[in-house]
């Protein structure tokens, strides 16, 4: 049992602040977005397709973000084309949620481990918005490719930025580095 005991306390912790934050978020969701009558995202979704929209408008492109009247989305309208929609996995926020948990399992000085959950969701979060934005534009212009750009291009920049972060705060910061 002595041998395990790290990767127990490390499950522990895991599990511990993963489940307390998806609760959290779960009630925040019920909370905030609706899904009978008038649908309505919750505000952390419709703040991304925002920012999505603020993003590509620099870029000189026509876009807008509106409330999707189906279902609990947002749709994104690219030069007058509804293109791709964002909805509560687009947010970020379960992977981020996922991010903090796995910081805090491998956890260092509670400083560091502060900072690193705090600087690395806001760094996940404006990849995601960027993700976002470069995938409308991706699937505005090639629209023939959307499951390539979907389904493994875009999750692959979004989880790839999750585990290098990883690999820099187990090699740097937290109390397992070598």
């Amino acid at each position: 049992m002595k041998k395990h005991k790290n990767i127990i306390i490390f499950l522990i912790k895991f599990f511990a602040t993963y489940f307390l934050f998806v609760a959290l978020y779960n009630n925040y969701l019920k909370n905030s977005q609706q899904k009978d009558g008038d649908y309505k995202a919750s505000s952390i979704t419709t703040a991304v397709a925002n920012q999505t929209v603020d993003v590509l408008s620099v870029f000189n492109y026509n876009v807008k973000a509106v409330q999707h009247d189906q279902e609990v989305s947002v749709k994104l309208i690219i030069e007058g084309e509804y293109t791709a929609r964002v909805i509560e996995g687009c947010n970020s926020i379960s992977l981020i949620i996922l991010f903090v948990s796995f910081i805090v399992a491998f956890a260092g000085s509670l400083k560091a481990t502060l900072l690193f959950s705090l600087f690395g969701s806001v760094f996940i979060y404006v990849v995601n918005v960027l993700r976002i934005a470069f995938l409308t534009v991706m699937i505005y212009k090639f629209p023939d490719q959307i499951g390539v750009l979907h389904d493994l291009i875009f999750p692959a920049i979004i989880y790839g930025t999750i585990f290098l972060l990883w690999v820099l705060w187990v090699n740097k910061f937290s109390n397992y580095k070598r």
